[in-house]
């Protein structure tokens, strides 16, 4: 099992679209290096459900539930998506300030790298930010 970082704009889509809709598709990625990340997500992998935007702030888990499949309409087939569940809220969304403020996340590429919108969570910092979301 892997663990990922999802971005996704709330006024879009947010974590509570996904807790309504059950199940749903993670598409619109086009940046090459998030899109090869995608490429390497199988199902029972973890993502960190984050919201950019005016929150900035990872606000829960989701479950990949799907191999990497071509996104439909996409003459590109290197052009992906994966199908994600909901798993669980954090009782403390954890936000973007606070990781930049820890410096265990200093080398992470959210902090190097922050404009990604899929990026690998290695596991310490995977139970770093549970820790701090109080999960």
């Amino acid at each position: 099992m892997a663990f990922w970082l999802l971005k996704t704009e709330p006024t879009a889509f947010c974590y509570d679209d996904l807790v309504r809709l059950g199940r749903d598709s993670w598409d619109g990625v086009r940046n090459w290096a998030a899109l090869g990340h995608m490429a390497g997500m199988r199902p029972g992998d973890l993502c960190l459900f984050y919201h950019t935007g005016q929150e900035r702030q990872a606000v829960g888990v989701c479950r990949v539930v799907s191999e990497p499949y071509p996104e439909p309409g996409q003459e590109d087939a290197r052009i992906r998506l994966v199908d994600v569940v909901p798993a669980y809220r954090f009782p403390c969304p954890v936000t973007l300030a606070a990781i930049k403020a820890d410096p265990t996340f200093a080398d992470w590429v959210l902090v190097r790298q922050s404009r990604l919108s899929i990026m690998p969570v290695p596991e310490a910092l995977w139970q770093r930010i549970h820790a701090m979301a109080g999960a």
